[in-house]
């Protein structure tokens, strides 16, 4: 029914969710989706329910390739899809009966038969009774029954639970678990299968129902697994080490074999006994008794000093190590005094005191008599920009001085002359003929 064929989905932000993902999921399959936080899990749904479009592969459904399809066909999907989510998702001003209809009349069914159709999603979830509740007059478990009831009220082919028991109770969980489980086996029984496909981390809900397991690490699926648990199962390896026991037990201690179907080996072993822990060869008319060995003790060589202050220990007699002999060494006095360093102090300058700086005599402010122009006046020796400005600034002042004296010298012209025509002509020097501009 599900088929995903190396799926990738990178998003914007570069995060890699899924890296590669197959697997197939068949018609009436119940199948648990397991990981870490962050390990792709979500994303994998939403793939199924055509929420997101994986960068590479394909999602096919019922042989349809979902990946590519239009955007106008995704309703039509999501019609054949039964979505539980952890936060219920329901709405709070409809009651328990209007939001499972509500489901209804969105994928279409008719309403006469849509009333009918609630009362038996409700029965089926055990809440006929609280079809005119809102949904704050619930509990988090029965919240939980009104949206997979809202789930079954299209008779879907798929289930998708996104973290069905993350809010509620172990209790609770529990037989949410098995209503979706009794879902799931009715739909096999009666023909109409339903596939189940569940999003959790509640390890001992999946430890207890033993059905499929996908489980998702870092974007790939690490395990895929039928009839298992929340963890890998172990299984037992055969032991590594051959015991006697397997062969037989011997007087001594030492291994026996048996008849010659037992075994297998290029040996003639007929005559084979054993007499006080050796071994006999041959027939039992030529018996050749070779007594078993004891274990020779090899002494161990003593290690070579690493330097010739050390002693090496040598072995007595009865096998055993013997003290090293310390050897005290003196050293003279005057030897370590010669060896220990010399410590030389560093010399430590006096600070030098800073000059004194002579105190520079104030300059008294020149006359008004003595104070010349720009022009006149000695300039500093300057270069560059300094030097240019300074010499417009000295022009710009001579032009305005010429200016100046220019204009005072046609002013006492003009005084002058009107001076020597009053004196001439008496009337006219009077007050009354003054003219108003020479009062100036």
């Amino acid at each position: 029914m599900i088929d995903f064929i190396d799926v990738k989905k990178t998003y914007r932000s570069g995060v890699e969710a899924l890296k590669g993902v197959s697997f197939t999921i068949d018609d009436g399959d119940f199948v648990f989706v397991i990981g870490k936080s962050g390990s792709g899990k979500s994303t994998l749904l939403k793939c199924i329910t055509c929420e997101e479009s994986p960068t590479e592969g394909s999602v096919r459904i019922d042989g349809f390739d979902i990946a590519h399809m239009s955007r106008a066909l995704v309703p039509v999907l999501r019609r054949q899809i039964g979505m539980i989510y952890q936060d219920f998702r329901l709405i709070e001003t409809k009651t328990v009966a209007e939001n499972v209809a509500f489901a209804g009349e969105i994928v279409g069914v008719p309403p006469k038969s849509l009333a009918n159709t609630v009362s038996i999603c409700l029965s089926a979830v055990g809440l006929k009774d609280k079809a005119n509740a809102y949904p704050q007059e619930l509990s988090g478990g029965e919240q939980q029954r009104v949206a997979i009831a809202r789930a079954m009220v299209n008779n879907p082919k798929l289930i998708v639970a996104d973290e069905p028991t993350g809010n509620l109770d172990p209790d609770t969980s529990e037989s949410i678990m098995a209503m979706l489980l009794e879902i799931n086996k009715n739909g096999k029984t009666t023909g109409n299968k339903t596939t189940v496909i569940i999003c959790t981390h509640d390890s001992n809900l999946v430890d207890r129902m033993k059905q499929r397991v996908i489980e998702i690490d870092g974007g790939l699926v690490v395990r895929d697994e039928k009839a298992s648990g929340y963890t890998e199962e172990k299984k037992e390896e055969a032991p590594s080490v051959i015991t006697s026991e397997d062969y037989g037990n011997l007087p001594g201690g030492d291994l026996a074999f048996g008849e010659d179907g037992a075994y297998s080996d290029s040996y003639d072993d007929q005559g084979f006994e054993q007499q006080g822990g050796g071994f006999v060869f041959g027939d039992s008319a030529e018996k050749t008794y070779i007594p078993a060995e004891e274990p020779v003790q090899i002494p161990e060589e003593p290690v070579a000093a690493a330097q010739e202050s050390e002693v090496p220990s040598e072995m007595l007699l009865d096998g055993t190590a013997a003290e090293p002999e310390v050897i005290e060494i003196t050293v003279p006095e005057e030897v370590i005094a010669q060896e220990e360093p010399i410590l030389q102090e560093e010399p430590v300058f006096a600070e030098e005191p800073a000059p004194v700086e002579a105190p520079v005599p104030e300059e008294e402010p020149a006359a008004e008599s003595e104070v010349e122009f720009p022009s006149q006046a000695a300039s500093p020796a300057v270069s560059g920009k300094d030097a240019r400005r300074a010499e417009k600034k000295a022009q710009k002042e001579a032009r305005r001085a010429e200016k100046l004296a220019e204009k005072e010298a046609r002013r006492k012209a003009k005084l002058d002359e009107k001076f020597k025509t009053r004196s001439a002509d008496p009337l006219q020097a009077s007050d009354i003929d003054m003219v108003p501009e020479d009062d100036d």
